[in-house]
C-alpha cells in the first residue's frame, strides 16, 4: 500500500491554512458588522425603528394573551340563587318569595346578559383583533343565542298566554324579535344594542310578573306549555347531534319521507346521502353545540323549579333530571388545546362524537319527557 508523499502532505497543509484564513476573515467581518450595529451612533440613528419594533411585538403579545382570556367560557351559575338575588335587588327585602315563572325569566335574562357582559363582551360582530380572529367563542355565542331565541319565543307564544286566543304580553312582544336581530351586525345598529333592548323588555316583564298588584303579566306553568317548548329543544338537539356525528363522514339512508306513504317533497334526493362536516368547521359545530348545551342546562334547571307541580303530577321530575345530567357532562373541561377529530374507532379521540353521544342521549330523554307530559 502506497503511503502519503511529502507533496501530498504539503498540499493538505496548504488547504488547511487556506480554510483557517477564510474562517479568520469571516469572523473579522462579522465582528466589524456587530461593532457597527451596536455602536451608539447606530443606536441613535435606528432608535425609531427599534422602538416601533418593540411596541409592535408588545402589542402582538398583548393581543394574543387577551385572546386567550376572552376564549374562556363562562362558568355555570345557580339559577335559583340568581333569581333570589334579582328579587332582593328589585324589592330591597332580605327574604323574598319567588313567584311561578320568576326563576325561568331571571335565568333567561342572565343567560342573554352573559352574551354581552362576559370577558370581551359580544364577539360575533367584532372587526378588530383579538375578536376578529377568534372563532370558537362566537360559535359558542351562537349556540347560546339560538336557545335564548327559542325560550323567548315559547314565552311569548305559549307560556305567558292562558289559551290560543289570549292577548300577547306587551313586553314579550318586544323581547322576542329583538333576539332575532342579525347576530353579526357591527353598527347601524349594533347587535349589542338590540339584544340589550330585549333584555330590558324581559326585565320589565319580570318586574310585572312578581308584582302582586299587577295581574296582566302571567307565567302559566302547565304541562302543555312545557311540552311546546321541549318540542323546539328536541329539534335543536337532534340537528346538533347529526352535525356533530358528521365530523367523520358517513353514508346515510334517506329517510325524509319515511312513515307516510303519500308524503311528497319539492325535489328528489338520492336514496343514500354522503354527509361530512368540512374539516375547518368541525370545531365551529362543536363549540356551537357546547354553547347550546350550556344555555339549555340552565333553562332546564329553571324549568324544574317553575314547572315542578306539573312535572310531579306526571311523575316526570326524574326524567328532567336525567336530561340535566347529560347536559352537565357536555360542560366538562377540554384538556386538549385543539378539538381533535379522530376517525371513529381510531387511536385519536374525536371530541365531536363524544359531544354527539351526550346530546343524543339528552335528545332521547327529551322525547321521553314529552311523551310523559302528554300521556302521563
Amino acid at each position: 500500500m502506497t503511503g502519503i508523499t511529502p507533496k501530498d502532505d504539503k498540499l493538505m497543509r496548504d488547504t488547511l491554512l487556506d480554510w483557517l484564513a477564510a474562517l479568520r476573515d469571516a469572523l473579522t467581518r462579522l465582528g466589524q458588522r456587530l461593532l457597527r450595529l451596536y455602536h451608539p451612533d447606530t443606536w441613535r440613528r435606528k432608535g425609531f425603528t427599534w422602538s416601533v419594533g418593540i411596541v409592535t411585538a408588545t402589542l402582538v403579545v398583548f393581543v394574543l394573551i387577551l385572546g386567550l382570556y376572552w376564549s374562556d367560557e363562562p362558568e355555570p351559575f345557580d339559577v335559583r340563587a340568581h333569581a333570589q338575588s334579582m328579587a332582593q335587588a328589585r324589592t330591597g327585602a332580605a327574604d323574598t318569595s319567588l313567584v311561578t315563572g320568576e326563576v325561568t325569566t331571571a335565568t333567561l335574562i342572565r343567560v342573554a346578559g352573559t352574551l354581552l357582559d362576559k370577558p370581551g363582551g359580544y364577539l360575533s360582530n367584532d372587526i378588530f383583533p383579538p375578536g376578529l380572529y377568534l372563532d370558537n367563542i362566537p360559535k359558542w355565542e351562537y349556540g347560546v343565542l339560538v336557545q335564548v331565541r327559542d325560550l323567548s319565543r315559547a314565552l311569548r307564544n305559549d307560556i305567558s298566554r292562558s289559551q290560543s286566543q289570549s292577548a300577547e304580553d306587551r313586553d314579550l312582544i318586544i323581547a322576542e324579535p329583538q333576539f332575532s336581530f342579525d347576530s353579526e351586525s357591527w353598527m347601524l345598529p349594533p347587535t349589542e344594542r338590540e339584544y340589550r333592548e330585549g333584555i330590558r323588555a324581559l326585565e320589565r316583564y319580570l318586574s310585572r310578573l312578581s308584582d302582586a298588584d299587577q295581574a296582566d303579566a302571567q307565567f302559566y306553568a302547565r304541562a302543555d306549555n312545557l311540552r311546546a317548548w321541549l318540542e323546539m329543544v328536541e329539534k335543536r338537539l337532534g340537528s346538533l347531534s347529526q352535525r356533530l356525528s358528521a365530523s367523520v363522514g358517513q353514508t346515510r339512508i334517506n329517510t325524509d319521507l319515511a312513515g307516510e306513504r303519500a308524503a311528497q317533497q319539492s325535489t328528489q334526493k338520492p336514496a343514500e346521502l354522503e354527509v361530512k362536516t368540512p374539516r375547518f368547521e368541525v370545531d365551529d359545530v362543536f363549540y356551537e353545540a357546547r354553547g347550546a348545551a350550556w344555555a339549555l342546562l340552565h333553562f332546564l334547571k329553571a324549568a324544574e323549579h317553575d314547572f315542578r307541580p306539573a312535572l310531579e303530577d306526571k311523575n316526570a321530575v326524574v326524567s328532567l333530571r336525567q336530561i340535566i345530567r347529560e347536559l352537565e357532562a357536555t360542560q366538562q373541561p377540554i384538556w386538549s388545546p385543539i378539538i381533535l377529530n379522530g376517525n371513529g374507532f381510531g387511536i385519536i379521540t374525536n371530541h365531536s362524537l363524544v359531544m354527539a353521544s351526550y346530546l343524543s342521549r339528552a335528545n332521547a330523554a327529551v322525547i321521553d319527557l314529552r311523551n310523559l307530559l302528554e300521556q302521563g
